[in-house]
């Protein structure tokens, strides 16, 4: 009897180990989802952390981008004005030089000798024929900011 009592029963053991076991793989599979869900929810944060990040870059070159094509715009303006002021003077000067051709054309009818009297090229019809091609073009090197 001493033998028997000492003893635990096998058959006991046995039906409670199925249950025992489900739980425990059910306890584990939770414990694995909610380690999964957080992993997911600390990639979600990361992500949203990196856009986050990437829209604050964004906005900075944005409004890097803003000056440069406000200075542009000023220089834009700037020579927009010189063109302007430099196509009325063109004007001006096209306008004394036929003057003066007119006043040559006039010595030469009255006096008899003949004079070399260059044609004076039409600005508005050759905008890109300069009345004086030999006249060098100079720029200064600041008029780009590269």
């Amino acid at each position: 009897m001493s033998s028997s009592s000492t003893g635990k029963p096998t058959s006991s053991g046995s039906e409670s180990d199925p249950q025992a076991t489900v739980d425990q793989r059910k306890r584990r599979r939770m414990e694995s989802n909610r380690e999964s869900a957080r992993r997911s929810r600390m990639r979600k944060q990361q992500h949203l952390d990196e856009l986050i990040k990437q829209a604050a870059q964004l906005d900075e070159e944005n409004a890097r981008i803003v000056v440069q094509i406000d200075a542009y715009a000023q220089q834009f303006a700037k020579l927009d004005l010189e063109n302007a002021i430099l196509g009325a003077r063109v004007m001006e000067l096209t306008e004394r030089l036929q003057s003066l051709n007119s006043v040559l054309y006039m010595v030469e009818e009255f006096s008899g000798v003949a004079m070399d009297i260059p044609e004076i090229p039409d600005p508005l019809l050759k905008p890109w024929q300069l009345p004086c091609p030999s006249q060098a073009i100079t720029a200064s090197a600041d008029i780009l900011p590269y």
